[in-house]
């Protein structure tokens, strides 16, 4: 299964000139965890709330003198929509990502898939194969 069938198209994003006060409430106002950082519609990073936490709030820094460009994870993975779900969730556990934005064949950005999302169908696929072990099981 292609992952743009399973990619949430609504990506949160901002510009790396974005103070780190406006990514916290962009992403408290959106609830997720993770803004994509773009330059005109291509991703140049990616800001986790990990990311605000670590790089912002431990290092004692003021968030209001920084910005995106300043706390984002720079060496950002992404896949194409026709990328596979294995492919995608070994290209997460490759890297130590649980999140992998979706780019077009111009680096455009289109989506966004996460560790939970994947999580999710995995999920629902189990619960699909034990109806079908529940079926077809004798009863004791």
């Amino acid at each position: 299964m292609p992952i743009q069938d399973l990619a949430r198209d609504d990506v949160v994003s901002a510009s790396p000139e974005t103070a780190v006060p406006e990514l916290a409430q962009q992403m408290r106002d959106e609830g997720v965890g993770s803004v994509v950082i773009t330059n005109g519609n291509s991703p140049v990073g990616i800001a986790t709330d990990r990311d605000l936490a670590v790089r912002t709030l431990a290092d004692e820094t003021d968030p209001d003198e920084q910005t995106a460009e300043d706390v984002m994870s720079k060496e950002l993975c992404t896949a194409a929509p026709d990328t596979g779900f294995y492919e995608a969730a070994s290209t997460m556990s490759e890297n130590g990502v649980r999140r992998l934005p979706i780019c077009d064949e111009n680096d455009e950005l289109v989506g966004i898939i996460t560790a939970d999302d994947l999580t999710e169908l995995l999920s629902e696929e189990s619960e699909q194969l034990a109806e079908v072990i529940r079926a077809q099981r004798p009863s004791y």
